[in-house]
């Protein structure tokens, strides 16, 4: 196990080198320039000025040149300075995760346990009115984009029935701490959590469904029928225990996808966390902090992997490796 767990830090550090490499590339070959930015958002700056920016920020270098002494920077724990913001990446980043984190990870489990529990109860009777309802659903979630919802429900529920906020994650003057500052925040994460949820409660419930009607025509669950396990049983400790596999594979190879929705999701809600901050850097050209951003995504995204891997170990003691 501990070999297994070392290759797999292993592959995860190359990994992450090869994602920084293509990140840092794909950036610089877009079109646009941060200095041009910066000159536009100041009404204007002479050419001295610009020349002076780029040495300052290093763009005046040759590509490979600023590739080496970007790695070796981020290798040493440094991933710059922000051109817009003049603050270092790490601190801006590290201010807005626990917003990111907190709608990512409430979504998460909101789509997991909902999606999996429609699954699992439409599978019981494939023809039933459930059943059909989950199918609607699949075909609803699936095709409405993330934004599109988002703007639905602010039209509901804050326009029409104004029940719940759509901007930022605090009330204005509202203390942090305590149960009321914990329910406030409660109430202004409802609407980016159902709605970056939403799609995938969709796609959960409709894997769930197939997965669990797999299970239940197993010998296992026929077995277990005719040693007299109850219903409940059967269903919730046997064929569940095994039908929620591919959703677990689904949910680790979908965490970049929800971070994506992310950006979109708190951008409709004003939503104070990476996806905001990604959003503005790329209409400012802020190479370093869109950089620093997608780092920290993909390493999101291959820590989320290892503990899928772990997931299964847990959910399934037959798998070893």
């Amino acid at each position: 196990m501990l070999s297994y767990t070392l290759k797999r830090l292993a592959y995860a550090v190359v990994l992450l080198l090869a994602v920084i490499t293509l990140n840092f590339l794909l950036i610089h070959i877009s079109p646009g320039d941060p200095v041009e930015t910066i000159a536009g958002s100041m009404g204007g700056m002479s050419d001295e000025l610009r020349a002076q920016l780029r040495e300052q920020f290093g763009l005046d270098k040759p590509f490979i040149v600023q590739l080496g002494i970007y790695l070796g920077r981020v290798i040493q724990g440094d991933l710059g300075q922000s051109y817009f913001f003049n603050a270092p990446v790490a601190a801006l980043i590290w201010e807005r995760v626990p917003a990111t984190l907190l709608l990512v990870v409430v979504s998460v489990l909101l789509a997991f346990l909902v999606g999996t529990l429609l699954g699992a109860l439409a599978a019981r009777k494939p023809n039933g009115l459930l059943s059909q309802s989950v199918t609607v659903l699949s075909i609803v979630g699936y095709s409405a984009p993330v934004f599109w919802t988002g703007i639905v429900l602010i039209i509901v529920f804050a326009s029409i029935i104004p029940i719940f906020p759509v901007s930022d994650m605090r009330t204005a003057g509202m203390d942090d701490g305590g149960l009321a500052g914990v329910l406030d925040v409660l109430h202004h994460l409802a609407l980016p959590a159902f709605t970056l949820a939403f799609v995938y409660v969709a796609q959960y419930s409709r894997l769930a469904r197939a997965s669990m009607m797999e299970a239940l025509s197993a010998d296992y669950i026929r077995t277990a029928r005719a040693k007299g396990l109850s219903e409940t049983v059967v269903l919730y400790k046997h064929a569940l225990r095994n039908a929620v596999l591919p959703v677990v594979t689904m949910l680790g190879l979908q965490f970049g996808n929800v971070l994506a929705g992310a950006i979109l999701v708190e951008t409709v809600f004003n939503w104070p966390g990476l996806g905001r901050l990604a959003f503005d850097s790329v209409l400012r050209r802020d190479y370093p902090t869109m950089l620093g951003i997608l780092l920290f995504a993909s390493l999101l995204v291959v820590v989320m992997n290892q503990l899928t891997d772990l997931a299964y170990r847990i959910i399934d003691p037959r798998i070893k490796a």
